[in-house]
């Protein structure tokens, strides 16, 4: 008797989906991964600071490009509330801020590589790239920004990577890209980039990556 009280609601309103597992995302993932050269977006990013129980708001847009497995370049455009654009490409991150007409230049140096990770968490990835580096846990189905999506939490596995951050969480959305991404740091402060208005695999030229600067922009680097 009990088991057609329980087939009761299955034949009364249709067949229920199976629930999605983790190796579902990946699979997603999997199909997706070796046709990406890039996007762009609208960006919006939260800022979460915990000692201060503060949270800032950004938007913007972004644009990635990679040729190659280690060539990456990225741009974005913060609009509000401040204006400044950031650049990354090789080993050089700058970032302009029209205001005061100046470039910051930094040289990422040995930490290259572990900003082109937490840039391309997600994106161009397989399942199996992402379990090489992370204890991978499926947190369930999340709408987001109005699309179906997979959360995943991501632990690293490297003590190195785990100084900088704890977690990271990734939406991924039916094209098997992240439409979400949090970075939470061992403070407890954490950035969430949201995208939306997505263009997979877009022609960006050289110029598109760039910085476009007036004259008379002073640059300065802040290292040294």
């Amino acid at each position: 008797m009990r088991y057609f009280l329980v087939l009761i609601p299955l034949l009364a309103f249709g067949r229920v989906s199976p629930a999605t597992t983790a190796q579902d995302v990946f699979a997603r993932m999997d199909k997706a991964a070796p046709a990406f050269t890039g996007l762009e977006a609208q960006l919006k990013k939260t800022s979460y600071t915990k000692v201060l129980d503060d949270t800032s708001l950004e938007s913007g847009a972004v644009r990635m490009r990679r040729d190659k497995p280690k060539s990456l370049q990225v741009l974005i455009d913060f609009v509000a509330p401040d204006a400044r654009t950031v650049a990354f490409a090789g080993k050089k991150a700058e970032i302009y801020y029209p205001k005061m007409k100046v470039v910051h230049e930094y040289d990422l140096g040995k930490h290259r590589e572990l900003v082109d990770q937490f840039l391309l968490v997600g994106f161009g990835v397989t399942g199996r790239d992402l379990e090489s580096a992370y204890t991978v846990k499926l947190a369930g189905e999340e709408t987001v920004s109005g699309e179906k999506t997979s959360h995943l939490e991501l632990t690293p596995k490297s003590a190195a990577v785990r100084d900088k951050v704890a977690r990271v969480d990734l939406w991924i959305g039916e094209a098997g890209h992240p439409v979400q991404q949090k970075f939470t740091e061992p403070s407890g402060n954490y950035t969430l980039f949201t995208y939306t208005g997505m263009k997979l695999n877009p022609a960006l030229s050289d110029d598109k990556l760039k910085l476009k600067l007036p004259k008379g922009v002073k640059r300065e680097r802040p290292q040294k």
